[in-house]
């Protein structure tokens, strides 16, 4: 169930909204007069979005590229540059 809240309590309860994104890693929606507004989370949720967001657009070019009969790389070698550059940041 998402966490809605007013703007006053954006205001008035920061602190309690911060610890609430950071430890439940949920995001609590904003709104203003009634209506939807923002949206705030946790630097690490959104980061972990982005990172995401990152990996499938790549995962389109490729599969673009293999649907215009590209060849593509050797699994295994591809799997291992693939753990180095990944290890510690999902």
């Amino acid at each position: 169930m998402p966490k809605i809240r007013p703007i006053s309590d954006l205001r008035n309860n920061a602190n309690e909204i911060s610890e609430y994104c950071r430890t439940e890693r949920e995001p609590v929606f904003i709104t203003k007069n009634g209506v939807g507004d923002m949206v705030v989370m946790s630097i690490e949720v959104y980061e972990r979005q982005q990172a995401l967001m990152e990996l499938y657009g790549k995962l389109s070019e490729a599969e673009a590229e293999v649907a215009n009969g590209e060849k593509g790389e050797e699994f295994r070698s591809f799997a291992k540059k693939l753990r180095a550059s990944v290890r510690g940041k999902l």
